[in-house]
């Protein structure tokens, strides 16, 4: 049975014209135009981008990167995806939510398909109101309201419910689709339709001459006539699918049709490895024929004829067909209006069936190997972590041919796709390591004293004994960009808190990257800890990563201000440490040395132009235009070639200014500067609190009064006097190295080190010691008295 629903072309469809239309095209049988179709393509909030679609049917996606190259879509609607919760009508802002992203993927060239379930639900909800308002009826008149309460509704017939609710389902969808001038055509079959050899092509003919009209199929079992399904008719190889429920019938469709993906949205996130909501359930990110054996299934949904076993079943007989498949959650207000787009985006949403097995562990056996490793880290006595970390700084040395070797392939693969910038920091050299190797031997020596630390310690009564004691955060993931000497730094960090670590790279520093991981895991084996510390080289998305709130306790990025905002944007749940820009400013007081001045802008700006604490602005003071010392920063500055943008204030002074700067808020990390007028060391810490990142700040100056000043008046996490910013660092700071610099306000701020990766618990030692002891008629009283910290002694 086929039904077309109308398109609109721009204008809302009138409905009053629909009687004349039917006079001459006959009932539901009117022509479509594809010419009215498609020619705006921004109807939604959802931006539109124009994709690449080509891809010959055979084989399906092996990644979930790969879904973003789908031309043909199957989405696949369960009864609790349509109706309500509370099973009085159909879920329309969902319903709403899912047309339009429909409406989008087909409105970027590719050819999308409707399997909806709902009819019999639909239907069963209206033939209830309607058996209730006859009853009530009915009982009203012959026995008073007294007996309304005993009212029973009887047993509802499938069939019946689907014929009732089939045409307001549709209606629906005519409804919804109109909005974005989307044509759609309704399709009822039945098993026979796929089994009749005739029927299977005339219902494929059709499909596809609807698809290459840009018409949306729409397709439900033909329930009001369907028999009861077979027992054990269910799959029988990939030639034959018995059409039982709309979960079968999408994957044979899927199949029918040659179908790239096949979306199924149910109530619930995916499949889990034991029934939802049952302890210790696990979403299953990937699921592999084979695996259902591990596999135990719950109940089916509130509503509808199938459950996730069907479901699966379903969805490996696609797979085996040649169509990739997820599962995933339509009901769940928080993703239901973006979980299609983000399915086809390749975003880790629900569970993707695919036939390829990665040859390593995935990301989550990966955190829960970090974690166990992680604890094991921590019990070691200092001295062995510390052995740990000056292993690896020997082999940082030792190795350093190899390690460079692979550095070189890195550089040459990027020669002429980064900018000089990133090409400098990516490159690794012999007094790089030496510095590396330096820097962890600081680490080690520091890391002493670091977990189980006793920071306080409290008598409550008497033998009631508290202690604060110093322990690991947890599992940390570093994403970084482009630098292959953070990880050995950062691994260096993680050995000595006693933390687990997951570390992600950039692409371009793989082959430097693997080699220096590999050589920390072999470091990290003289103890038997080598799966403390992981490296990710799955094909896991920055924005996947970090959503694994259950696996990963603290996030630092470290790379560009874009990636750690886009981290801080996609963390969900997982605190963030690091900072989004490094604007650093220096103010060159009217009191300034002469000497001093040109040293310290030149190795703020010059000396590193592209890291995170080099100058950005240079806030000059009025009186020093003009001036012999103003013209000496300006000729230092041409020299080293470095690109000046005028400030609004610094212009108006001039005749013939530099550019004027289009924002007072730039991170150049590059060789440019924007230089700014003050009249004040006030005026310069306003305008740091307005324009600056609180990363590094510093003042010129040799009036000292002026100097404390400003060092106490400027909010930034490092303040700084006569010394220039690149003097920001942990490696300087002689904290060994960094996990990267903070500009938040809580745990951790400035250049983070071992302290920034620790925090405490509480241990309490008593003897039967219960509260009510305490009370006011107990035979206890509370002392509180401060207690010694005992000092730990390392040779």
């Amino acid at each position: 049975m086929l039904r077309y629903m109308h398109c609109s072309g721009f204008q809302p469809f009138n409905h009053r014209l629909l009687p004349w239309v039917q006079s001459i095209a006959g009932p539901r049988s009117y022509k479509i135009q594809p010419s009215a179709v498609r020619h705006v393509r921004s109807w939604s909030n959802i931006p539109f981008i124009t994709v690449p679609l080509s891809r010959a049917h055979g084989k399906p996606f092996a990644h979930r990167s790969e879904l973003k190259h789908a031309k043909r879509i199957v989405v696949k609607l369960g009864s609790a995806v349509v109706t309500r919760g509370d099973e009085c009508g159909l879920a329309l802002g969902r319903l709403a939510s899912i047309v339009e992203q429909v409406s989008v993927l087909q409105n970027q060239g590719r050819e999308m398909m409707l399997v909806t379930s709902g009819a019999v639900a639909f239907g069963k909800q209206r033939l209830r109101h309607e058996i209730l308002l006859s009853q009530s009826v009915r009982q009203a008149l012959h026995s008073g309201q007294n007996q309304l309460k005993e009212m029973a509704i009887p047993v509802l017939e499938a069939r019946a419910c689907a014929a009732a609710g089939q045409s307001g389902l549709m209606a629906l969808y005519e409804a919804m689709f109109t909005q974005y001038s989307i044509c759609a055509a309704q399709i009822l079959v039945t098993n026979l339709d796929f089994h009749d050899e005739q029927k299977r092509r005339n219902l494929n003919g059709t499909l596809h001459e609807l698809l290459r009209m840009n018409i949306v199929p729409i397709v439900n079992t033909n329930d009001a006539v369907v028999p009861p399904a077979e027992p054990n008719s269910d799959l029988q190889g990939v030639n034959v699918i018995s059409v039982k429920d709309n979960d079968s019938l999408a994957a044979r469709l899927a199949v029918e049709m040659k179908t790239d993906l096949l979306i199924v949205l149910s109530d619930v996130e995916g499949l889990f490895d034991s029934p939802p909501g049952s302890d210790d359930a696990k979403l299953i990110d990937i699921f592999y024929p084979g695996d259902q054996q591990s596999v135990t299934f719950g109940t089916k949904s509130r509503v509808g004829l199938g459950g996730m076993e069907a479901k699966v079943k379903a969805a490996l007989w696609a797979l085996q067909g040649g169509t990739s498949v997820v599962i995933a959650n339509g009901t769940h207000p928080k993703v239901s209006g973006h979980v299609i787009t983000d399915i086809v985006e390749g975003k880790k949403v629900g569970t993707f069936f695919s036939e390829v097995k990665p040859a390593g562990p995935t990301v989550e056996q990966q955190g829960e190997m970090a974690r166990s490793g992680g604890r094991m880290l921590a019990t070691l006595e200092p001295e062995q972590r510390a052995e740990i970390i000056h292993h690896l700084a020997d082999l940082l040395t030792d190795q350093r041919e190899e390690i460079l070797l692979a550095n070189k392939k890195d550089l040459e693969e990027a020669e002429g796709r980064l900018a000089a910038p990133l090409l400098k920091r990516l490159s690794l050299s012999t007094s790089k390591l030496n510095s590396l190797a330096i820097g962890l031997r600081q680490i080690a020596a520091s890391s002493q004293d670091s977990v189980g630390r006793v920071l306080r310690r409290t008598r409550i009564a008497k033998n009631l004994e508290l202690e604060q004691v110093t322990v690991p955060i947890g599992v940390l993931l570093v994403i970084f960009e482009s630098r292959p000497d953070c990880l050995p730094q950062v691994a260096a960090l993680a050995i000595a808190s006693g933390n687990g670590l997951l570390l992600k790279g950039g692409k371009e520093a793989a082959h430097s990257n693997r080699i220096l991981h590999l050589l920390t895991q072999e470091a990290l084996s003289i103890h038997g800890v080598k799966e403390a510390i992981q490296l990710v080289n799955t094909r896991e998305e920055v924005e996947d990563l970090c959503r694994l709130d259950k696996i990963i306790d603290l996030i630092i990025p470290r790379g560009s201000s874009q990636l750690v905002r886009d981290i801080q944007k996609a963390a969900k749940g997982i605190p963030v440490m690091g900072h989004s820009e490094g604007i650093c400013h220096m103010y060159v007081d009217s009191e300034a040395s002469v000497d001093k001045v040109t040293r310290l802008v030149r190795d703020s700006k010059c000396e590193y132009p592209a890291a995170c604490n080099a100058l950005e602005t240079l806030l000059i003071h009025r009186d020093l235009l003009r001036t012999p010392l103003f013209d000496q920063i300006i000729d230092m500055l041409r020299v080293e070639q470095v690109k000046i943008h005028a400030g609004p204030k610094f212009a108006s002074y001039l005749t013939f200014s530099p550019s004027e700067v289009k924002s007072l808020r730039i991170e150049y990390g590059d060789l440019e500067v924007c230089i700014e007028v003050v009249d004040s060391v006030q005026e310069a810490i306003d305008h740091i609190h307005k324009y600056g990142s609180s990363h590094t700040d510093v003042i010129v100056t040799e009036n000292e009064k002026t100097a404390e000043f400003f060092l106490q008046h400027v909010d930034s996490a490092c303040v700084f006097w006569n010394a220039s910013t690149r003097f920001s660092d942990g490696y300087r700071f002689g904290l060994g190295a960094e996990v990267g610099i903070s500009t938040s306000r809580i745990h951790a701020r400035g250049p983070v080190g071992l302290e920034g990766l620790l925090t405490t618990k509480w241990l309490l030692r008593g003897q039967d010691h219960v509260v009510s002891d305490f009370s006011e008629h107990g035979s206890l009283k509370y002392l509180h008295e401060n207690l010694p910290v005992p000092q730990r002694n390392f040779s």
